[in-house]
């Protein structure tokens, strides 16, 4: 695939955008208005998080004839899944889960190509935090930062004063996986190097 190929994000997450952008691809962002659904009763979190994220490309991909689409799907797993609090009572409330713990995110990565081809893979990476004070809990969510981010934090904004060990990528704790991303894009015939 030349660097001429249309590239479309299907996700609305400035962090993925930020990301991609860092790597000095040209692409295009479309939101993806998909309804994310619960896991089946004996799906791996794994294989749910890569369905999410197959779902959402695939949804913007029905809008282009030519194009790579990547689609991604981060959670925060501790005990339950953690997505996006739906209100600073909730942030509040994953966040003190998981003070002096550690949890797993996990990312999916979808890709649909021109061809209708779909790719998928998970990344999982360990995180553990420091104990959280309530006053430092009720000043992070007081900050609006953890609102839009599963589990409640942004590792790559003041959540990441919380975090005193990380097993595996950063990137995909922001969001994107950008290795795992890399070789899935080399895979599908996309030299990322040619775009810098």
């Amino acid at each position: 695939m030349l660097p001429s190929s249309r590239i479309i994000l299907a996700s609305g997450s400035p962090r993925r955008e930020s990301l991609l952008r860092q790597l000095g691809l040209v692409f295009e962002v479309v939101v993806a208005d998909i309804e994310e659904p619960s896991p089946e009763p004996d799906e791996s979190l794994a294989d749910w998080v890569q369905r999410c994220a197959a779902l959402k490309a695939s949804a913007a991909a029905r809008q282009f004839d030519d194009a790579l689409v990547i689609g991604a799907d981060t959670v925060v797993v501790e005990g339950q899944v953690l997505g996006k609090p739906r209100d600073a009572n909730q942030a509040a409330q994953m966040l003190a889960r998981l003070s002096g713990r550690t949890h797993d995110v996990l990312t999916g990565l979808a890709l649909v190509t021109p061809a209708g081809k779909v790719c998928s893979a998970c990344e999982t990476t360990r995180v553990t935090f420091r104990s959280l004070s309530l006053r430092e809990i009720d000043a992070y969510v007081g900050s609006g930062e953890p609102m839009d981010k599963a589990g409640a934090y942004g590792i790559q904004g003041r959540g990441g004063l919380f975090v005193t060990r990380l097993e595996g990528c950063y990137f995909n704790v922001v969001g994107l996986p950008l290795a795992r991303l890399g070789t899935m894009l080399q895979d599908a015939g996309v030299s990322v190097h040619t775009y810098w």
